[in-house]
């Protein structure tokens, strides 16, 4: 199976040592036969980090550890396109229960989820019930 890995299951991965979560991140990466990220994603995983006072050599060893996993997908025209079709469907979802709208990253791990025929690593709530998803939420 192929996987795209959201920021969500890179962040519990990174907590692997105390939560079950990062463990079946860990579990579902293993069993890939091919691991990607968009680079959207790599910001996402800075800007928390940083944000939380983390510094930069930390922030660099595990957006490194990424790339030592998971193949970097970049946003491209087709990438682009698609993302806006699927960010204008992932705003329904919201609607219907109540949530926050999701974020225009959200649309493009899903759009090159799609792309590649991938399953979505996740726990993000944006992406709960969808069909390429391997939730890993609660």
């Amino acid at each position: 199976m192929k996987i795209v890995i959201d920021t969500y299951a890179w962040i519990e991965l990174f907590m692997e040592a105390i939560r079950d979560k990062g463990r079946k991140v860990k579990e579902v990466i293993a069993k890939a036969s091919d691991a990607f990220v968009p680079d959207i994603v790599l910001a996402e995983i800075a800007r928390k980090y940083l944000k939380e006072g983390a510094d930069e050599e930390t922030v660099r060893q595990r957006l490194e550890w990424v790339t030592d996993i998971a193949r970097i997908i970049s946003v491209n025209e087709e990438v682009a396109l698609l993302s806006g079709k699927v960010y204008l469907e992932l705003v329904e979802k919201p609607k219907a229960e109540r949530m926050s709208k999701p974020g225009l990253a959200d649309a493009i791990v899903l759009a090159i989820a799609r792309m590649l025929k991938a399953k979505v690593v996740t726990g993000d709530k944006h992406f709960k019930g969808l069909k390429e998803v391997v939730w890993i939420g609660e």
